[in-house]
């Protein structure tokens, strides 16, 4: 971590270096003024040149900070170094970047300044020497102890790599289907040739168990056998050796060079079958190295284990299989085979039951940790004073090593992130357990944290959401949620490995949480987490260091608030999402660091116009807040990224699911905007949003007539744009769209409001060339039969939503080959829809079709029995003959003519508000 620390401090001091002294004071008649600022960009290049050279010894270090305690000592001492030379830089950019009074008033703050650059050269100048004291002292002995151990690392990640959880097969549970299917691939066709399985999973989940198992089944069919331990620091050498050994070629392979013992086992392999088993696989290049061992004339399968889904991707077409953790009933049944291994029954006592089901939800899952856990149980006294006392020390027993394998597997996850990564892993812990963590929201808090930095003309939100993906695919991170295009949408870290990481965040800190079960000393840490309303045990001395703050209650003190801003002037995340405020304090303001304010749902009704002071704002999310608009001075935030503000409502019957905050004329100076959402149009505005071309996410609610064309002039200056939301300002205005260019990047469209019916038709049609458009959402737009044909061309829709009147006709066709990507379908509020018809060939990928409010439908939709991928039916407020009919063939269960259509379907579901009905007809 301290490395972690150290690479975003490099980042900063160079973007500060990126700025000449000289051109800040404007010229040479101001040298001498000039020479205390060019001393301190002269500290500041020197710090950073030692820093560089400390980071890759960091890199090495920090595998032993744990085993060594003169390590440990040396990396907190480089760290909180650190983290005072960043509280250098963060005053010193503050009063470098006051930008208020014209060019002439800027370079006379700069130059008042003076005594703050000299202050801030003598404070560097000794950090830089106590860098170096501490280089000299320490650093010798570490690099000499880390060369004498030579290669200890690839060895320490051997052995935590190989520490495996075997158990016996009577004790094996919840691998049934697995099971079966890995030896149906490995021994249901022995045709000639090589395939891969990859089996891939976070540590700990049973990977190696699973494979072990059924490595031990089917090796007897092959003609030659081996298991590899590969893990992270293998060396291949020795792997062909180890497969050499276990393919019984003799003893003089030991002294055998790579290409001989190559050619030894390719000659042994001619024509055999054999089965070779690559476990705890870090990366793609080990199959690389060793796949010329095998013949093209043998019948070899392989089965490769993973925590990386890079590595994965290895394995022949569709032959990869994910392990998730187990569902409550086989963690239970784990639990008590490991817990009660002694007893005839191996069943839970019943006034243990309580406390033993706490056990297994904290596992949340994990086999290993169920079952290091269980066999620690197993040991103690079947008494409730005695487990109860294990449970309250189960988190320290955990991350204490005394449950060593579930350390072990999971620490090795947490040390191999390069430290960008692991910076933002770290972050995670920032949350409460068992949180849902958006990918929007976590994104932007990574961004303006300084985490992301732009590479490969990638933008800083293309780069953070491949950070999000990669811990996702390390299994560090559990994707919880997907959109209709596999796109991540939430995610959650799993408990252990919060508590793990938790504890690494504490040691470095990185963050503190507070719980309300202890005290907690702020005094030292870079964030903190409140997340209980009660704060007596909450110490707040020593607060000054503090980056970020977040709340996770619904209500905290304001004076405690306060507090914690007047004594935390370098605060650069303020995160008060869902909380009950209905103002802020005014020390939120003198915060000239602050980058990040999130609001959202809280109460907040107004911002004062002290927000312009917030000079370095990047992100403001004051979404579904009381706020109705937003004060003048917020168009100086030329920093600003993101901008939401207004509020989303759900209800479908009424005009405005957006209702925008009101603006004031500058708008177009916010030129880095990449979201604005929501903004109520008027021509002023709308001619600003068109200087706006870097914006992403656009959303206008109140939309009139008079202004849809300053509106399309607008869009059609966004090329970027890829989110667009219009929704027009009552049913009786009528949006006139036909000089609407939309952009080729758009993926996400919705409109709300009636559409003029002449120029309907060209409206619908000039959107054929949008390749990427993958939602969209149309309502109270008065769609007929004719008109909705016109989308059918829209190929790439993975998600439809027509409702709320948007669809006035009585009949709705689906042809062949229309949408064949759509997923979600939901139609509602179609008050004359009688009869709905899907040709063979429709929707083909459809999973979800949903009708809301559509009380002529007498009937099920014809053809409905062609989708053969459908999961989910809903039908919700359709005409009471149908409702009254499923309700009756569900309770007859005769084998009706609507039965046979629907009988594909998993979830077929009934509603009717009014007759309070809500049924699921299939099961």
């Amino acid at each position: 971590m301290a490395e972690g620390i150290v690479g975003l401090l490099i980042s900063k001091l160079g973007a500060v270096l990126a700025t000449d002294a000289a051109r800040l004071l404007g010229g040479s008649q101001l040298l001498k003024k000039a020479s205390a600022l060019r001393g301190l960009f002269s500290e500041i290049h020197d710090v950073k040149d030692e820093l560089e050279g400390m980071q890759a010894f960091l890199q090495g270090a920090e595998l032993f900070r744990d085993t060594d305690k003169t390590t440990g000592i040396f990396v907190k001492k480089i760290r909180d170094l650190a983290f005072e030379i960043e509280d250098v830089v963060d005053e010193f950019t503050y009063k470098l970047e006051d930008n208020h009074g014209g060019f002439a008033g800027r370079v006379k703050k700069r130059i008042k300044h003076v005594k703050t650059w000299h202050r801030l050269t003598q404070k560097l100048q000794e950090i830089r020497r106590r860098v170096e004291a501490a280089d000299r002292r320490d650093v010798r002995y570490q690099m000499r102890g880390i060369q004498m151990r030579g290669g200890c690392s690839a060895t320490y990640s051997k052995s935590v790599g190989q520490t495996s959880y075997f158990a016996r097969e009577e004790d094996l549970v919840g691998i049934g289907e697995n099971k079966e299917q890995l030896i149906q691939w490995l021994t249901g066709d022995m045709g000639p040739g090589s395939r891969i399985t990859t089996v891939w999973g976070m540590g700990g989940v049973g990977k190696t168990t699973l494979v072990n198992h059924v490595y031990n089944t089917v090796k007897v069919e092959f003609d030659a056998a081996a298991w590899l331990a590969v893990s992270k620091g293998y060396d291949v050498g020795d792997l062909m050796k180890k497969m050499a050994r276990d393919f019984r070629l003799g003893s003089d392979i030991v002294n055998m060079e790579i290409r001989s013992l190559t050619e030894s086992m390719n000659r042994h392999l001619q024509g055999k079958k054999c089965i070779v088993v690559m476990d705890d696989v870090w990366g793609v290049d080990v199959w690389f190295k060793v796949r010329h061992v095998f013949p093209t004339n043998c019948i070899g399968r392989f089965i490769i284990t993973s925590r990386i889904h890079e590595v994965s991707l290895l394995a022949t077409t569709n032959h990869v299989i994910q392990l998730k953790p187990l569902h409550k009933h086989h963690s239970w049944e784990l639990f008590c085979k490991e817990a009660f291994w002694n007893s005839d029954s191996k069943t839970c006592p019943p006034d243990l039951i309580c406390l033993a089901q706490k056990f297994v939800e904290k596992c949340n899952g994990l086999p290993i940790a169920i079952a290091c856990i269980g066999r620690l149980l197993s040991c103690k006294q079947l008494t409730y004073s005695e487990w109860e006392n294990m449970y309250k020390q189960l988190e320290l027993q955990l991350t204490n090593n005394a449950i060593f394998d579930v350390n072990s597997i999971l620490k090795l996850s947490l040390e191999d992130l390069p430290y960008d990564l692991r910076n933002c892993l770290m972050y995670c812990t920032i949350f409460p357990e068992d949180y849902l963590i958006r990918r929007r929201n976590i994104m932007r808090q990574w961004i303006t944290a300084g985490f992301i930095k732009e590479i490969e003309n990638k933008t800083l939100e293309e780069v953070a959401e491949g950070y999000l993906n990669e811990l996702v695919n390390r299994s560090l991170l559990q994707a919880v949620e997907r959109n209709e295009n596999g796109r991540l949408r939430r995610c959650q870290m799993h408990d252990i490995i919060h508590l793990l990481a938790l504890k690494k965040s504490n040691e470095e800190c990185f963050c503190q949480v507070y719980s309300g079960s202890r005290k907690v000393l702020v005094a030292g840490s870079r964030r903190l987490s409140i997340q209980s309303e009660n704060l007596e045990q909450l110490d707040l001395s020593g607060a000054t260091y503090l980056r970020a703050l977040h709340v996770f209650k619904s209500h905290i003190n304001t004076d405690l608030l306060r507090r914690i801003l007047e004594s935390s002037k370098m605060l650069s995340t303020l995160a008060l999402e869902n909380v009950r405020i209905k103002m802020l304090p005014k020390e939120v303001f003198d915060l000239f660091n602050l980058r990040y304010l999130g609001l959202q749902n809280t109460d907040i009704e107004t911002l004062p116009e002290s927000l312009g002071r917030l000079q370095n704002l990047e992100v403001l999310d004051a979404f579904e807040t009381n706020i109705i608009y937003l004060p003048k001075h917020v168009v100086k935030l030329k920093k600003l990224r993101y901008l939401f503000a207004g509020k989303f409502f759900k209800d479908h019957a009424v005009m405005g699911a957006f209702r925008g905050v009101q603006m004031a004329d500058g708008l177009r100076h916010l030129t880095g905007l990449h979201c604005l959402q929501c903004v109520k149009a008027s021509s002023e505005i709308l001619h600003d949003v068109g200087a706006l071309t870097e914006l992403r996410t656009l959303g206008v609610s109140n939309v009139k007539s008079k202004y849809c064309a300053d509106l399309c002039d607008a869009i059609s200056k966004l090329s970027h744009l890829v989110h667009l939301e219009i929704t027009a300002s009552g049913e009786m205005e009528v949006l006139r769209l036909q000089g609407l260019h939309l952009p080729m990047t758009l993926s996400w469209l919705g409109i709300e409001g009636e559409l003029e019916k002449t120029s309907m038709p060209q409206v619908l049609s000039s959107w054929s060339h949008l390749n990427k458009l993958t939602r969209l959402r149309l309502a109270f737009c008065n769609l007929d039969e004719d008109s909705f044909s016109s989308l059918l061309v829209l190929h790439g829709l993975c998600w439809l939503d027509i409702s709320s009147r948007a669809y006035v006709g009585k009949r709705l066709n689906f042809y062949d080959g229309s949408f064949p990507k759509l997923r979600t379908l939901t139609i509602g509020g179609a008050p004359e829809l009688n009869q709905v018809d899907i040709e063979k060939g429709a929707m083909q990928s459809l999973v979800d079709l949903t009708f809301i409010d559509c009380p002529h439908l007498s009937d099920l939709p014809h053809g409905v029995e062609h989708l053969t991928v459908l999961e989910k039916l809903y039908l919700l407020e359709a005409s009471e003959e149908l409702i009254e009919r499923l309700r009756q063939m569900k309770k007859s269960g005769e084998c009706s003519e609507d039965r046979v259509r629907i009988s594909h379907i998993r979830n077929v579901t009934i509603g009717q508000v009014q007759k309070q009905i809500w049924e699921r007809i299939i099961m």
